[in-house]
């Protein structure tokens, strides 16, 4: 196998692999997909068991939720506890602050498996619910939402489909977002710029030494690094010069439009001195003025507007050579497998309540995080707040532009790990394309032969 052209040596579709899983009953494939699990996370539950006869089950009196709070919403998440436990009585949410970031949380919940502390309900981030889904540690919905009336044909198509593996959703789309160009339209006037963002990269090196020039020098784009984010934003850019992390399980790291796009990002940040690396926090730094524009998720667009001392501005992320793409990120919500049908049926009522039209609207309001139905997008919670404030809107109306993530990142143990280190070498270290992807190519391949290629 080349590991710089091809992942897998095998034909291996997301059908089969599901196949192999259950064929193997989960045991195999637990350190394919587990990351930085801890405990035996595959012998969680059967995949080839029947599905669940929800008919007579009555709902648990308690279970337990594990959030981050995605976009400071810890008051909002526990103002829905409280609406739904006023309209369930009989069932009371704990909520559990499980980390900070995504990341945090699905390490716990790898490191749970196998113990009492496994929570009923726990968040699964777009790079982390395939292997939730392949270690057997949570349940396909599809069942449930039906016993309960979830109407999920309201859901966003493209945000619902995220969770979909061999015909089953495995999560419900809950935090979800996309990355948004934010700019300072106070700069953006002294300038002279138009009040909008660039609608391609081009413009926008056309743009940056005007704005560079009002700033005293300073780079206008600050842009952030670490995992579940540099990786993620990157994919408009490699998109939009028609390159990829793969195509299904072929790497695409070694192709010239993703080698381009590497190196522009190189040069935009080295050379042009157009883009900066934030330190820390590249959404805080825009807030703060430090930068005339960002790459920001949409599920930071209240703590933008709270912070910003200037009016903000919103717009899609530019387009490349190739048409304009923007990633689909975010959180869904998924169901342990290793709970008992009673706590499953009433994490479900709890699900099937938070992602609701009323309540999609309300967390979106207070956080910026799209609203995940499409019945919420347009209702008068969502209509009043666009009216208000309009840069709500930019996230809903940019989801034509909305593409799956490639599987290297989204479905390859530590694949999102391994992009991220060869970015951040592209960005801190001034390291060619062509010296750090084949690397990620490589780790990307490594992982699969180490822990999938010897079970097939």
């Amino acid at each position: 196998m080349n590991p710089r052209s091809t992942v897998f040596s095998s034909t291996l579709t997301r059908r089969n692999l599901l196949t192999l899983s259950a064929a193997l009953g989960g045991t195999a494939l637990l350190a394919a997909c587990a990351g930085p699990s801890v405990g035996d996370a595959g012998q969680a539950a059967a995949s080839t068991a029947p599905a669940q006869d929800w008919t007579g089950i009555k709902p648990a009196s308690s279970i337990t939720w594990w959030t981050n709070h995605p976009g400071a919403s810890m008051a909002t998440e526990q103002a829905m506890i409280n609406g739904f436990q006023a309209a369930n009585p009989g069932i009371t949410v704990n909520m559990v602050t499980a980390g900070a970031n995504y990341d945090e949380i699905a390490q716990k919940f790898q490191a749970a498996a196998g113990t009492d502390s496994v929570p009923d309900l726990v968040g699964a981030s777009d790079v982390w619910w395939f292997r939730y889904m392949i270690n057997q540690q949570i349940i396909p919905l599809d069942g449930l939402a039906s016993h309960l009336n979830a109407n999920t044909a309201d859901f966003n198509t493209t945000l619902y489909d995220d969770y979909k593996y061999a015909d089953s959703h495995w999560a419900m789309p809950y935090a979800r977002s996309t990355p948004l160009f934010y700019y300072n339209k106070t700069l953006w006037s002294a300038a002279g710029l138009p009040d909008r963002a660039p609608a391609t990269w081009d413009e926008f090196d056309q743009w940056a030494p005007k704005l560079s020039a009002v700033m005293n020098g300073a780079a206008p784009l600050g842009i952030g690094k670490g995992t579940s984010w540099a990786a993620w934003w990157f994919c408009n850019i490699m998109w939009g010069k028609g390159g990829a992390y793969s195509s299904d399980w072929s790497m695409k790291l070694d192709q010239p439009e993703t080698l381009e796009a590497g190196n522009y990002l190189r040069r935009i940040i080295n050379d042009d001195k157009s883009a900066a690396v934030s330190a820390t926090d590249s959404t805080a730094d825009f807030g703060a003025g430090l930068s005339a524009c960002t790459v920001a998720s949409t599920g930071s667009l209240t703590g933008i507007l709270a912070s910003a001392k200037f009016e903000v501005g919103t717009g899609f992320l530019p387009a490349g050579p190739k048409g304009a793409f923007t990633p689909t990120g975010g959180t869904g919500m998924a169901i342990a497998s290793s709970k008992s049908p009673e706590q499953q049926l009433a994490a479900g009522m709890f699900l099937k309540y938070l992602t609701d039209a009323e309540q999609t609207a309300t967390f979106s309001a207070a956080t910026g995080y799209m609203p995940v139905r499409t019945s919420a997008m347009d209702g008068a919670t969502m209509t009043a707040i666009y009216a208000k404030k309009p840069q709500f809107r930019t996230a809903v109306d940019q989801l034509k532009n909305a593409r799956s993530q490639d599987w290297a990142r989204s479905f390859v143990p530590s694949g999102d790990k391994y992009l991220t280190t060869a970015l951040e070498q592209i960005m801190l270290q001034n390291s060619k394309a062509e010296d750090v992807f084949p690397k990620a190519s490589a780790d990307i391949s490594t992982s699969y032969d180490q822990n999938v290629k010897p079970y097939l």
